[in-house]
């Protein structure tokens, strides 16, 4: 696909993984919007702090997800939809289900129908490995039950279902892109990564939740690759692709391997406020990418080591933008 000219829209573009792929999409010369949730301080989330030559190409628009006429005026002239927008925090699910469950559900719902009336080219829609709950089997491949373990992902489920009736009962162009755990440069301290980081940095105390669980992370340079190569292939609608790494690695193992690069002494101490509660908490996640590979020839390029690296050097160099010492959720 030749990218120049191409007009994209990106929802959530405020967002971590949204911020990395509009500044991506700007690169391969798209003509892009991007879709803010919209605050009387005219903050555009992390948009605010990508290069000044790349942000001056974007158009912004606020808005809320929710709001059908707002979706539908960000969606004029544009030929690809990458819908990103949604309330991801799991610890926020369980204090606000009603705020998460109307912006995942009826905000996709709103970008749905608007792509509907629009003949959208391809919407690439943005799941969650927590859709899967718990391993029932390792690798998961997208294959695995679904399991709503958390409002957020039962949010995220639902999403995905009207996102699966679109195609089958309108045709609508449709791919949803599954990525697991993703991390680097610019993620809020809601994620794991960041939270230990930045404690590290600034603490000799780091406080922690349950170790044992494990995750598939990949870095967030691959897993934006993962949606350029998904709107490129005529042979990704309508699929369901995982975009990991194929490891999983343990909490308590990925916090001493942050620690030994941050190279400070401290100490660990177990913070029972960072507890999901018992039948909500996903023990084992752990990636099956062998369709990415073969569908779209995808693969994780940046290895644990370097991609901790950068998302050390990067949060060190912007840490006044964190509170480490509150438990973000």
């Amino acid at each position: 696909m030749d990218w120049k000219g191409k007009k994209v829209l990106i929802t959530g573009a405020g967002g971590f993984i949204g911020s990395h792929l509009t500044e991506r999409l700007v690169e391969l010369e798209a003509d892009v919007r991007v879709f803010v949730r919209y605050n009387s301080r005219g903050n555009y989330g992390l948009i605010e702090i990508i290069p000044p030559q790349i942000k001056e190409k974007i158009e912004i628009i606020q808005g809320d997800l929710r709001d059908s006429d707002a979706i539908n005026k960000a969606m004029e002239k544009i030929e690809i939809v990458f819908h990103l927008g949604a309330l991801i925090a799991i610890p926020y699910s369980y204090i606000h289900p009603n705020e998460v469950i109307e912006t995942n559900i009826f905000g996709t719902l709103n970008v749905l129908n608007a792509a509907k009336e629009k003949g959208i080219e391809k919407i690439i829609h943005t799941s969650t490995s927590e859709v899967y709950g718990t391993a029932q089997y390792v690798p998961i491949d997208e294959k695995h039950p679904l399991q709503g373990q958390s409002p957020y992902s039962a949010s995220k489920i639902g999403a995905d279902m009207i996102a699966e009736s679109f195609y089958r009962s309108y045709g609508l162009p449709i791919t949803i892109i599954r990525p697991f755990n993703t991390y680097g440069p610019r993620q809020s301290a809601r994620a794991v990564i960041p939270t230990i980081i930045t404690q590290a940095l600034t603490q000799d105390t780091v406080f922690i939740g349950a170790t044992h669980p494990t995750r598939d992370i990949t870095f967030v340079k691959d897993t934006i690759e993962g949606f350029i190569k998904i709107a490129e292939s005529p042979r990704s609608v309508f699929e369901i692709i995982n975009i990991g790494s194929n490891f999983e690695i343990s909490m308590g193992e990925l916090a001493e391997k942050i620690i030994s690069l941050i190279g400070r002494k401290v100490k660990f101490s177990f913070d029972a406020t960072r507890i999901r509660p018992v039948d909500s908490e996903v023990e084992r996640l752990w990636a099956d990418n062998s369709k990415a590979k073969n569908l779209l020839n995808w693969e994780p390029k940046v290895s644990l080591e370097e991609g901790l690296k950068q998302t050390i050097e990067w949060i060190s160099e912007f840490i006044s933008l964190y509170k480490p010492f509150i438990y973000n959720i």
